[in-house]
């Protein structure tokens, strides 16, 4: 089978259950991993044969693709925020508005700060910030040792040196982490129960319902590290949070309560209120 013929192969196959444009973008992203060749070098080289085993592997992803796994957890890569990150079934998928409380983050800190990720997942908050301002001192945590695991993968990809360490934020005799930080940050599971009925299967089946969905308390997370951050920030530290779109009134609620003055509610790139920001003046 040539190039141009795995092609029009794999992105007829996955029209059956994406929407045209997206299929094409996915059977790009699969050829070019599988070539290593970009898309204006795989229409120059359309002839071009794959061997055995390379027809195997995308036989493989076919399969994967259209049991409505994730082409990032089927090629276990991810792109966020100028990088590619490790991915598998135990983190999320980063996202785009992800990238912009980076953008916040990266905007606010200071060289050679201290910073916190809670939930850390993939790393690609801290990770990213590290990256981008390599004097600032990152740690980062999570419930989940898998997903420590797959941190620490990336932490070594990019060499970007953060410790890594686990924690139940929400149990009370791990809260005392010790250490004061400049910046808190958090992507905490805001997502209520209820939303499952709306959600797609390729989230609802392969993304960890630990780091998406809040249980029955969807505020849990925001008061305990709301609470956290009273004690660890330092003076006129920061305080970040990705929230549910709807949670914003909620949210600055609880960090008021908890004495913060200067609150911030800034809308993603989709004009939803998706991320805050807080400090004590």
């Amino acid at each position: 089978m040539n190039l141009q013929a795995a092609s029009q192969l794999l992105q007829q196959s996955l029209t059956t259950i994406y929407e045209p444009r997206e299929a094409a973008n996915i059977t790009d992203w699969v050829l070019e991993k599988l070539t290593g060749l970009k898309k204006l070098d795989r229409l120059v080289h359309k002839t071009q044969l794959l061997n055995s085993a390379q027809a195997d592997l995308l036989n493989q992803y076919k399969q994967e693709l259209l049991s409505h796994k994730p082409v990032q957890y089927v090629l276990g890569e991810a792109p966020f925020y100028r990088l590619n990150f490790f991915v598998n079934e135990a983190v999320l998928i980063p996202r785009p508005e992800t990238e912009e409380l980076v953008d916040w983050v990266l905007a606010t800190i200071g060289d050679g700060q201290s910073l916190l990720d809670i939930g850390t997942g993939s790393g690609c908050i801290a990770l990213s910030i590290k990256k981008n301002k390599p004097s600032v001192a990152v740690s980062a945590c999570d419930i989940s040792k898998d997903a420590l695991k797959v941190a620490e993968s990336n932490m070594r990809l990019m060499d970007a040196p953060v410790h890594l360490f686990h924690c139940d934020i929400l149990d009370p005799s791990q809260t005392e982490i010790p250490g004061v930080y400049d910046v808190i940050v958090s992507n905490p599971p805001y997502i209520p129960d209820a939303d499952k009925a709306h959600m797609l299967s390729n989230v609802l089946e392969h993304e960890p319902h630990l780091a998406l969905f809040s249980g029955d308390d969807p505020f849990a997370f925001y008061r305990t590290i709301t609470s956290f951050a009273r004690r660890h920030l330092a003076k006129e530290g920061n305080l970040f949070f990705e929230i549910h779109e709807a949670g914003g009134e909620a949210v600055t609620k609880i960090l008021q309560q908890a004495g913060f003055t200067t609150i911030e509610l800034k809308q993603d790139l989709y004009g939803k209120p998706r991320m805050i920001r807080a400090c004590i003046k």
